[in-house]
């Protein structure tokens, strides 16, 4: 089927439902469905041809090792938890920190060894900053925005290490063979990081608050009332730092000091043995390859460490597979991904934008697409599935209008990163307000008027950037 109106009927299914239902799965599932109706009309065909999509997308290699990346990582987090890395963690850095200033510089100096994943990043520094809440004299709401700056806005900008990494490339990836477009993903990816306004905005507004703003707290939130009763304890704030668990910080710094060391020592070595030289070797590597490595061989080890200090080796697994079973909704998600891509290229999709987009004006493409996205992951409260659906749309935009790659990539990064953010619904939102002990409603209400005047500025910017690019 070529450049015809019906390539976009998956999307017009998508977006919809994903916002009727406020999950991003169900859109998906129905948009690949609907496109696989599309292509084969008959009682089970339609089925058989999403069946064949699903397949396709999971038996490719690089696919694979994205899934493995993915769930690995998650396995290795749930160990540390459950040897006590972060319990230990916690207790050790709230017995130092004294001051204001001390627990603020912890909350950005920590960022270097716990950029893993959001959620790991917040049950990590969260229950320390709800230990000092009284030193700190923040008002609990804006304390959780403090450390939500720190944590997704900083970890979409980190090329190494996270569990977005192989997502964002992998999105990437697809995009550019719809269009049938040359490119090293995640080269592009690296490109697209300056690009990503949204974060950084975010950042800097978070600084402000940490160090240059006097806040009163608000009655709801009163840090004067944390504490005081029994339920107040934070050690009751998360499973992952709980009394019951061994405290013991090693098991955290350990594992994480020899991931972030293996993977750029194999990232080196694997572009070494290519084009040889220092720069030129990070940049023709196989960086996934020498993540997915570094993440097998940090996880046989940390889980030999952990059995070396009498940890049995039925929790340790069952561990493992409980962490790597809590992404498979990722997993999932990423599968379907693939298969709704390989639908609307078979409908015909590209050729489509290709034919009739070419009206709009390239100034306005980049900002639109940032403001869109925007609105469809705060309603659907998902940035892995706002990349999902908007980057094929994205990066075909980009073909047609000659704007700059990396600058479309961004902005759709940048509007998924919103959502994650601002979205009542997003697992962010969710996991700040369960730790610090605060209404999820109230608490996404507060932080999304300044998440609103981010969004607007970096729309300008990206209103002003596409005249250079």
């Amino acid at each position: 089927m070529s450049s015809s109106w019906v390539s976009i009927i998956p999307f017009l299914v998508v977006i919809p439902i994903a916002i009727k239902t406020k999950q991003v799965l169900p859109g998906l599932i129905a948009g690949l469905l609907t496109g696989s109706y599309l292509l084969k009309p008959t009682f089970v065909g339609g089925l058989e041809k999403m069946v064949q999509f699903l397949v396709k997308g999971l038996i490719d290699p690089k696919n694979i090792k994205i899934l493995v990346f993915l769930y690995a990582f998650s396995g290795l987090i749930s160990m540390i938890k459950l040897s006590g890395g972060i319990r230990g963690f916690v207790e050790e850095a709230s017995s130092r920190i004294q001051t204001k200033k001390g627990a603020l510089f912890l909350t950005y100096a920590s960022t270097i060894g716990t950029f893993a994943a959001p959620s790991f990043r917040f049950v990590t520094i969260a229950p320390i900053m709800r230990a000092l809440l009284k030193k700190v004299k923040m008002s609990t709401q804006e304390l959780g925005f403090v450390i939500e700056t720190t944590a997704t806005p900083i970890i979409v900008l980190i090329p190494i290490a996270t569990a977005f990494v192989g997502y964002m490339t992998s999105i990437v990836d697809i995009s550019l063979k719809n269009e049938k477009l040359s490119g090293d993903p995640y080269s592009l990816f690296i490109q697209s990081i300056p690009y990503n306004f949204f974060s950084f905005v975010m950042i800097i507004v978070g600084v402000y608050l940490s160090f240059f703003h006097h806040s009163k707290s608000t009655e709801e939130s009163d840090p004067d009332h944390v504490g005081d009763k029994e339920d107040d304890d934070w050690h009751n704030c998360d499973p992952a730092v709980g009394k019951e668990l061994p405290n013991k910080p090693w098991n955290l710094i350990i594992p994480l000091i020899l991931i972030v060391s293996l993977t750029l020592l194999l990232t080196w070595w694997d572009g070494y043995k290519k084009s040889g030289g220092f720069i030129k070797a990070f940049i023709s590597a196989d960086v996934m390859d020498a993540m997915l490595i570094a993440l097998l061989f940090t996880s046989i080890f940390t889980f030999l460490f952990l059995r070396i200090q009498r940890m049995k080796t039925g929790e340790l697994l069952n561990g493992f597979i409980f962490g790597g079973n809590e992404l498979m909704s990722v997993i999932v998600l990423l599968a379907v991904v693939w298969g709704l891509s390989s639908v609307t290229e078979e409908l015909g999709f590209s050729a489509f934008v290709t034919k009739y987009a070419g009206w709009i004006p390239a100034s306005v493409i980049v900002p639109l697409l940032f403001l869109f996205g925007c609105a469809v992951s705060y309603f659907i409260g998902s940035a892995w599935g706002t990349w999902g659906i908007l980057m094929p749309l994205g990066v075909s935009m980009a073909g047609v209008a000659g704007v700059s790659l990396p600058l479309v990539i961004g902005a759709v990064f940048a509007s998924g990163t919103f959502g994650a953010f601002a979205s009542p619904l997003s697992d962010d939102t969710n996991t700040i307000a369960r730790i610090l002990n605060l209404s999820v409603i109230k608490y996404a209400r507060y932080k999304l008027k300044p998440a609103l005047i981010a969004a607007g500025i970096t729309a300008v910017l990206y209103g002003v950037t596409v005249f250079f690019f």
